[in-house]
């Protein structure tokens, strides 16, 4: 099929990629033209790993192109809207502006009898009018979420958990079924539902993703009050079916570009249409996520004897997870300024996210490698578990420090390995709140 994609960031870029390996012809549309340059040579403008094969591979087999111009539009029969809806600068609820522009540029291309698809995550509500924008055009719409993650995007792409279509009456289903052929005959599940319906299923399932992390991370709390250790309890709980153990690593809370906007988004939504118990939970959610990066930065100091005041303190990770180089919302780096604003001296390393870190924290100091990072610390603190990071030489490491402390944000690291090398090793709801402060 002709397919186009508009917007090519991190949901764009790597859906036309795949869409292409499916065998489609796709053109990627943005606005942005040292994007498109970056794609149409094969190259990602962002970390994601196996996305720039993908790339290469759909644009040596002309497949795959990318443009800035709209015109390019016209001769698809598939439509993607694809652009970001981040949180509004003002409010909890989702900026709808970039969606609204896409469409904008898409009416006058599109041609009657196509399809245009949504699958930005978006308030209840905004298909139908989506849907009145493309009025008189002849064209169809249905709204196809996405639940792509951050690090395995690829992966998510091209074997999917499940696809759901929303759908106004019968709907375009058929033609959906074409563009997932390959995926379908995979036997992905394939939910069909209405407008409403695929327009709450990514900010539900984000929300309830967030509910398992904070509700992990306030037994942690508990745990570090009551001499528990969350790592065994959270190994435990993971092994009843009924629960499951993903998402239920206690640490310093989550962020990125997902998780915190969709969980305030749900939130708004539910504000809107006066229903007090969601509004209430989801608040509480976001405020345990908020406390978990201010407990961490707490820790920190108590470690450092109650002052950080002049310590030099090093930070493993600015990426907001492993895997990518996105900082949006990073906990990471909420904790290394909280740090900086008391006073430390403080070194940020990342594998992949220092470019971007760098431009948005001017005021921290950065190290591309994690024992350079590490030399002459008097605490080390890791916020993401990188593999880098989780696979260093405790012995190596604790010989750059000069003070062998690490405390483990994520409860990544192997505890016994680190103290028979020699470090002072705390985790956030690991231990009781006696382990040793640094004189």
């Amino acid at each position: 099929m002709k397919i186009s994609v508009i917007g090519c960031g991190y949901l764009g870029a790597v859906h036309a990629a795949t869409l292409a390996s499916m065998g489609h012809d796709v053109v990627g549309l943005d606005n942005d033209s040292a994007r498109v340059a970056l794609l149409a040579g094969g190259r990602a403008p962002f970390h994601e790993p196996g996305l720039e094969p993908l790339l290469r591979d759909g644009l040596d087999a002309g497949r795959l192109d990318f443009t800035a111009d709209p015109a390019r539009l016209a001769a698809a029969e598939v439509h993607f809207l694809c652009v970001g809806t981040p949180q509004s600068k003002t409010a909890n609820a989702a900026d709808l502006s970039q969606l609204l522009d896409a469409v904008a540029a898409l009416r006058p291309h599109v041609r009657p009898g196509a399809l245009v698809v949504g699958k930005s995550t978006v308030p209840v509500g905004t298909a139908n009018a989506v849907a009145g924008y493309l009025s008189g055009t002849g064209a169809e719409l249905a709204w196809n979420p996405e639940f792509l993650r951050q690090g395995t995007a690829v992966q998510d792409s091209l074997l999917p958990d499940r696809l759901v279509y929303g759908v106004a009456g019968d709907g375009p289903v058929s033609v959906l079924d074409a563009v997932y052929a390959a995926v379908l005959d995979r036997g992905t599940p394939r939910v069909v539902t209405d407008f409403a319906t695929a327009e709450l299923i990514k900010v539900a399932a984000n929300a309830f993703l967030a509910l398992k992390l904070s509700f992990i991370n306030a037994v942690g709390e508990f745990c570090e009050e009551a001499g528990a250790d969350v790592v065994r309890l959270s190994e435990a709980l993971g092994h009843d079916g009924r629960i499951g153990g993903r998402y239920l690593q206690a640490g310093a809370g989550f962020g990125g570009g997902c998780l915190p906007k969709d969980l305030r988004s749900f939130r708004s939504q539910a504000q809107q249409r006066g229903v007090e118990s969601l509004d209430e939970l989801l608040s509480l959610v976001d405020g345990i996520n908020a406390d978990a990066r201010f407990r961490a930065a707490e820790r920190a100091v108590r470690l450092c004897g109650g002052s950080v005041e002049g310590r030099r303190i090093t930070i493993l990770g600015a990426a907001f997870k492993p895997g990518t180089d996105d900082i949006r919302d990073s906990p990471a780096l909420d904790v290394a300024l909280q740090l900086a604003a008391q006073g430390a001296m403080v070194t940020v390393t990342d594998p992949q996210a220092l470019g971007n870190a760098r431009l948005q924290c001017p005021q921290l100091a950065f190290e591309a490698e994690p024992i350079d990072a590490l030399r002459g610390a008097e605490l080390a603190v890791l916020l993401t578990e990188w593999p880098e990071f989780t696979g260093l030489d405790p012995a190596a490491a604790a010989a750059a420090m000069a003070r062998p402390v690490v405390l483990d944000g994520r409860n990544a690291l192997d505890a016994a390995a680190w103290r028979r090398a020699g470090w002072d090793y705390c985790g956030l709801g690991a231990q009781p709140r006696t382990s040793s402060p640094v004189a």
